[in-house]
């Protein structure tokens, strides 16, 4: 059966990549359209996380930024798509890099890094950059059910030389490069909720006591990995703009989950000056401490 799935879906997806752009965004709004007029995808979620995160907006605020999130999810996952077929000139005028130089540095001192991203703008559209910087790149990932579409992501994910590995592998892939004396950049998403197994601290994020991710940090200071941060910004549709932050050059002089605080707090800064381009689907707060 998840074969008979993808190779129905696989011709369409194909389509809907070499869509001219103007085209490309007309299905987008079709599909937008679907999601949240017919659909109403996850509208419940999205809904209770706003009215949690943002209660100082009025309804009628809050319901302009649902909407422009809707329209802004349906783009950034058929952008994904737009990957398969794209080509790097065309990547090139519309994910732009402001200080670059800031990462090459790292690479230049032979020093690996964990990237820290998060769920905001264009987070599939960020590993395009990998060509640019110079190091052994490696994403962690979750891995998707469908093994088929697991593959095809993990194809669409490493079409500029990015290695994809799951979360189990970051221990072993790391311990292994550091041996054989590779000069890395792990990038990982570290804002989301983690599973219950895995809580070792908690702060506030965007106002409301939550676990927090904590792997990042852990794995810097294992491995005395620089931490970086990745800034995506939104400048109109289509088109976005990354910038790079250092959060920490040694991580093993910071408190523990200093750097992981430090991380979120820039998050959070991204979220309050644009909250529409945050992935609000996901359950983030589920396991809200309550005071």
């Amino acid at each position: 059966m998840q074969f008979l799935v993808y190779i129905l879906a696989y011709p369409l997806l194909w389509l809907i990549s070499i869509l001219p752009f103007r085209l490309f965004y007309l299905f987008s709004d079709f599909v937008y359209f679907l999601v949240y007029r017919v659909i109403g995808y996850r509208k419940k979620v999205v809904r209770e996380n706003l009215a949690l995160t943002l209660p100082h907006l009025s309804d009628a605020e809050r319901k302009t930024i649902e909407k422009k999130f809707y329209h802004h999810m349906c783009d950034m996952f058929l952008e994904m798509v737009k990957t398969m077929s794209i080509s790097p000139e065309e990547m090139e005028k519309r994910f732009h890099v402001t200080n670059i130089e800031l990462v090459q540095d790292y690479y230049k001192k032979g020093k690996s890094v964990i990237l820290v991203a998060s769920h905001y703008a264009s987070y599939e559209w960020l590993l395009t950059i990998n060509p640019k910087l110079g190091f052994q790149g490696v994403a962690v990932y979750k891995r998707l059910a469908n093994r088929y579409f697991d593959k095809l992501i993990r194809k669409i994910r490493s079409k500029y030389n990015t290695e994809m590995i799951e979360t189990r592998q970051a221990i072993p892939t790391m311990a292994q490069n550091q041996r054989k004396g590779f000069v890395s950049m792990y990038g990982l998403a570290s804002d989301q909720s983690p599973k219950l197994d895995r809580i070792f601290h908690s702060m506030k994020f965007m106002g409301i006591e939550v676990p927090v991710h904590t792997g990042a940090e852990m794995l810097a200071k294992k491995y005395d990995l620089s931490v970086i941060m990745v800034k995506v910004k939104k400048v109109a549709r289509g088109y976005y703009e990354a910038t790079f932050l250092t959060i920490a050059d040694d991580p093993k002089e910071y408190e523990n989950f200093d750097i992981t605080e430090k991380y979120l707090k820039e998050v959070e800064k991204q979220i309050y000056e644009a909250p529409e381009y945050y992935l609000w689907t996901h359950k983030r707060w589920k396991h809200r401490v309550e005071s």
